[in-house]
């Protein structure tokens, strides 16, 4: 049993690196969930279509984190929490230190008050391990834009914006850095999963 989350600023390549862990793991006989935020449930897909619609410009920020965390508390409850007590292996592309980043540094909305919301809506839940997929926001970006059916409300924002995200990951990470590993996500993709495994190995989530 393990609860593994993936972070990173847009197009950081984070979904792919979970996906292919989601594999290897699958191949290697472990029961293993792979899901997201905000999503994983109906009610939480619904939501997410509110938050990440571009046209949803006038959404308050207060407005947004409320969102995000009704979406994270039905995903607990309805898909995480059941299956970590079966002991299968939860990965989730973005959790809750996205809203720190995102809402918290990005928007401006005061840390305690999210760490609060936050720990009701998770009920205390917390990753036992987390890759935060690292690269310039205009890297990042750039990558993003190659695929238009992706860009959402966020892709939209400021630099200026992008840049309090990713100074926002990094102080997080440094504060628990047991929980978290910083991956530099400018490196080929199967150099990053072979980083992510090793990792994977070491702290004992699966046996080598």
């Amino acid at each position: 049993m393990a609860f593994i989350t993936f972070e990173g600023i847009e197009g950081s390549g984070k979904t792919t690196q979970m996906q292919l862990l989601r594999d290897w793991l699958q191949a290697r006989g472990e029961q293993v969930l792979a899901t997201r935020e905000p999503g994983g449930t109906a009610i939480g897909d619904r939501i997410r279509a509110i938050l990440l619609d571009p046209n949803h410009t006038e959404m308050a920020a207060e407005t947004e984190i409320l969102l995000y965390s009704a979406a994270r508390a039905q995903i607990v409850r309805q898909i995480i929490r059941p299956h970590l007590e079966q002991g299968w292996i939860v990965l989730c592309d973005r959790f809750f230190d996205s809203t720190l980043a995102y809402q918290g540094y990005g928007r401006g909305l005061p840390l305690n008050i999210l760490r609060d919301i936050t720990a009701f809506a998770t009920g205390g839940l917390v990753p036992d391990l987390t890759f935060y997929l690292d690269l310039p926001v205009e890297v990042g970006l750039r990558r993003k834009a190659q695929t238009p059916a992706e860009w959402t409300r966020f892709e939209a924002e400021t630099l200026a914006f992008h840049r309090r995200v990713r100074k926002g990951y990094l102080e997080l990470a440094a504060a628990e850095p047991r929980r978290w590993v910083v991956l530099d996500a400018g490196q080929p993709a199967e150099l990053i999963q072979e980083t992510i495994r090793q990792e994977v190995l070491a702290r004992g989530v699966v046996q080598a």
